[in-house]
């Protein structure tokens, strides 16, 4: 069985080979030793901490095979962000030039750097290693964040946000940053990207241009990725998609990628979940289904996929599938089909 907890201090190497794994375009996990211990130490603090309205807490779990022992992926939310530091995005909006007189009427299309999501929760640095990946996996190591938000809304926005990492290529090469770099940097995609990662954004409000950007005066090829995803995170948007998000106009000030929103009260998997007192059992019926169960702590937080036989009296889990969940007998769970 595959289950969620939230991450440990001893799961240092493993997180620094998924930063390794990630690759160019990975923001949220340098692989920086001092930041990657950090990032640990602020998740086991915020798993800690009494709140009572979403601040500067960051939640980071991991994925571990319960038959290996191996941790397997990482997800991650951020209750608010911006509140710290500037949260920068463009907004893709257009205006219309038009003169009656010399009947022209053009409609041109502008990128204007904004702060428009400061106070916004974010759902963060989803991976998912190579060997793990097929089945329901994926869609569990995302999908159980919505539960738990909903099972702790207090800690979280109503709005969610999803940076989904925009094009580059192997060597790290953004056609968007291009065009950037060559007008108002002297610095590299890969160099701008680690830098945000490791918290220097400093250069980013000196350097980046503060008016309004035409989109046309951009390199063809610069304008043919605002808004595309790279290729391997069109999985993970099709899920949030599913979920309910979409693209408002918002994309990322380094590789154009979008930014995707949703209600977290309208999220289909929060609005689809049930909370209840669970009944074990050493063996469930023939009808028991597939769910997406997670139990209602927080340090001792545990969500996985498992049978359960839910009818209007009980719902049922297996044993086994309740020790690796860390539940008892007369707990509560909040569970969500899997969509």
């Amino acid at each position: 069985m595959k289950i969620i907890r939230p991450i440990r201090a001893n799961d240092y190497q493993d997180l620094h080979q998924i930063a390794v794994d990630s690759g160019h375009g990975f923001t949220s996990l340098p692989v920086n030793e001092t930041l990657l211990r950090n990032r640990i130490k602020s998740s086991e603090a915020s798993f800690d901490k009494t709140v009572s309205q979403p601040g500067d807490e960051s939640y980071l779990f991991v994925m571990e095979d319960t038959e290996t022992g191996e941790v397997v992926g990482t997800s991650g939310i951020v209750a608010a962000v911006g509140l710290d530091e500037a949260f920068y995005h463009y907004y893709l909006s257009k205006v219309v030039h038009s003169s009656r007189e010399l009947d022209v009427y053009n409609t041109v299309e502008l990128l204007t750097l904004c702060n428009d999501y400061t106070g916004a929760s974010e759902i963060c640095t989803l991976f998912l290693k190579d060997s793990a990946r097929g089945g329901l996996s994926g869609r569990l190591l995302s999908k159980f964040r919505f539960l738990f938000m909903a099972e702790h809304a207090e800690r979280f926005s109503e709005t969610v946000i999803a940076e989904m990492r925009g094009v580059s290529n192997e060597s790290g090469e953004s056609p968007f940053w291009q065009w950037l770099e060559t007008h108002f940097f002297s610095m590299d995609f890969p160099t701008a990207d680690y830098l945000t990662g490791i918290g220097q954004k400093v250069f980013i409000a000196e350097l980046m241009p503060k008016y309004p950007i035409y989109v046309s005066l951009l390199s063809p090829e610069a304008q043919e990725v605002i808004g595309v995803v790279h290729e391997k995170t069109k999985p993970a948007l099709r899920l949030l998609e599913n979920e309910g998000f979409k693209c408002t106009g918002y994309v990322d000030i380094f590789d154009a990628g979008p930014t995707v929103e949703a209600s977290l009260s309208h999220i289909e998997s929060v609005r689809l979940s049930q909370r209840a007192k669970v009944t074990i059992v050493d063996e469930l019926s023939e009808s028991a289904t597939d769910y997406i169960v997670i139990n209602t702590e927080l340090v001792n937080f545990r969500g996985g996929i498992a049978k359960l036989c839910v009818d209007q009296d009980a719902v049922t889990l297996k044993r086994t599938d309740a020790q690796a969940l860390g539940l008892s007998g007369g707990d509560y769970i909040r569970f969500s089909p899997i969509i």
